[in-house]
């Protein structure tokens, strides 16, 4: 599903943000990346997005050797990829409903289908009565669900968070979690960036750890091997 294959990537000549890395995901995995500040996770994060290009190496998402896509082709690859961030980055001028609709009206989706998908994944992440509201009448767990069900609408292969429960208290990190784990067992590949010790520890999940843009480590059910 990901492979990496000897990727670095400088932003500067001689300044290595991430070197070497050597990774492959399977389908339906779900896995943590870690590391302190600087570590490289951010530029990782990029690189799979296709943000950025590698300096060097070969980077492969559901077969795609992301080098060889046209600029005009990116969009079309990211649509198979849904993203969630610590900033839920919602549209703030669109209630609950408009938000997620949009993610499928994009992919021209046709209405009928957005009529009924949308409500279908509004009930999936707990959030059924709430899709007329805006974005500032929701709490930062809301915010964050309909950025996951924005995120989970249009099906995607894989669904990379980077800090998806930065912002949130213990108990709705963990509801978060909860909907990434079930959209995992429902098929979907998750790639989650995370700082919270408390989850990684406890889901005990696959967890590759980057240390100076190096990976040093990557165990089938880790946990978090940082000091606060």
């Amino acid at each position: 599903m990901i492979q990496l294959e000897n990727v670095s990537k400088e932003y500067t000549p001689g300044n290595p943000a991430v070197t070497g890395i050597d990774l492959h995901i399977e389908k339906g995995e779900f896995v943590f990346i870690i590391g302190n500040s600087g570590a490289g996770k951010t530029t990782l994060f990029k690189l799979l997005l296709k943000e950025l290009d590698p300096t060097s190496g070969t980077i492969r998402v559901a077969g795609r050797d992301l080098s060889q896509l046209k600029r005009r082709d990116i969009p079309a690859y990211r649509r198979n990829i849904g993203v969630v961030f610590q900033d839920f980055r919602l549209l703030k001028d669109r209630n609950v409903y408009e938000n997620i609709a949009f993610a499928q009206r994009v992919v021209e989706t046709p209405y009928r289908r957005i009529r009924r998908e949308v409500p279908q994944i509004l009930s999936t992440v707990g959030l059924a009565e709430k899709y007329l509201s805006k974005p500032g009448e929701l709490s930062g767990g809301e915010q964050q669900r309909v950025a996951i069900a924005r995120a989970l609408v249009n099906k995607p292969d894989i669904l990379m968070a980077d800090e998806p429960t930065g912002n949130l208290d213990p108990q709705n990190a963990w509801e978060i979690m909860k909907l990434l784990e079930q959209a995992n067992e429902d098929g979907t590949t998750i790639v989650v960036v995370t700082h919270n010790r408390e989850i990684v520890d406890a889901m005990k999940k696959r967890v590759i750890t980057l240390e100076n843009g190096v990976v040093v480590s990557d165990v089938e059910e880790g946990g978090y091997i940082y000091e606060d």
